[in-house]
């Protein structure tokens, strides 16, 4: 095909999405430097650096930098690791096994709305949740989770939706794997432990590395598990930078502020997208 119609063809899927991205991108941070307050319409008025340093400046914004990073470590270091060892315990056959990779992967397609209020309600309420019921088999005195742990109980809450993605990418990168050479090593006398060191985990790095970057992008942004559960508190225990940008354009009716805190994440999500690149950027590597 002639290159300049093949350019001419891509043309307007690549204008489409340039504008796409380009056009929020440019009102969001139009909005950030204009006063622009819902409850005073009247007052507006271009404002520099203020919505900028009125969010920087907020007690809330290093808690909920803090709380973003957290979040997204903890979730990715538990997803990881669970979802590697079910893909392994799955990897060999056995009876029924079809029907338990579609029970493991089923949590991923529940809404994180639904998924927070099940566990809400069914599993962390300190009177008839089930951890309650099991803390009180045991003659112990109920735990409140989303008062006492609630960034801990969030984690756990995404956790369990997200392991069956990584479950999914490992699961299916193990099938690819050569059995000649598991063959060989356990011939050589190789045990569990060195095949997984020396042979799955290289294995698995670039799939490793896509579950990562992945999670990571969308764990910067979670929203509906803390809005539905804790709602920021207590305090700002919870508080995640989405949250505190939602607080700003939804509670305090400052668009402005939000626009800026927007703005904010932006640069912190490619601040932590460049830092996984440069770090694991080179599993992906043909």
């Amino acid at each position: 095909m002639n290159p300049t119609l093949a350019r001419l063809l891509q043309a307007p899927a690549i204008l489409l999405l340039v504008l796409w991205m380009i056009v929020p991108l440019g009102m969001t941070i139009y909005f950030s430097t204009i006063r622009y307050q819902l409850l005073n319409p009247e007052r507006t008025g271009f404002v520099g650096w203020g919505n900028y340093v009125f969010f920087y400046t907020d007690r809330n914004f290093w808690p909920a930098i803090w709380n973003t990073l957290t979040l997204v470590g903890l979730t990715i270091a538990i997803t990881v690791v669970l979802g590697l060892a079910l893909a392994l315990l799955v990897d060999r056959p056995f009876r029924g096994r079809g029907i338990v990779r579609v029970l493991l992967i089923s949590p991923f397609f529940i809404m994180p709305t639904v998924n927070a209020l099940i566990w809400k309600n069914m599993m962390m309420n300190p009177i008839y949740g089930l951890f309650a019921v099991i803390w009180s088999f045991f003659g112990l005195d109920p735990v409140d989770w989303l008062t006492r742990y609630p960034l801990y109980s969030i984690v756990i809450m995404v956790s369990w939706q997200w392991t069956p993605f990584a479950f999914l990418i490992f699961m299916t990168s193990l099938q690819s794997q050569d059995q000649e050479q598991k063959e060989a090593a356990t011939l050589d006398g190789a045990g569990f432990w060195p095949q997984l060191w020396h042979l799955t985990l290289p294995h698995l790095a670039r799939p490793m590395a896509i579950v990562i970057l992945i999670q990571t992008i969308f764990h910067l942004s979670i929203f509906a598990e803390i809005y539905v559960t804790t709602s920021g508190g207590p305090g700002n225990r919870s508080t995640n930078l989405t949250f505190l940008i939602f607080q700003q354009a939804l509670s305090s009716f400052n668009v402005g502020v939000a626009a800026a805190g927007g703005v904010i994440a932006i640069i912190l999500a490619n601040i932590v997208a460049i830092f996984l690149i440069r770090a694991i950027g080179k599993n992906l590597a043909v």
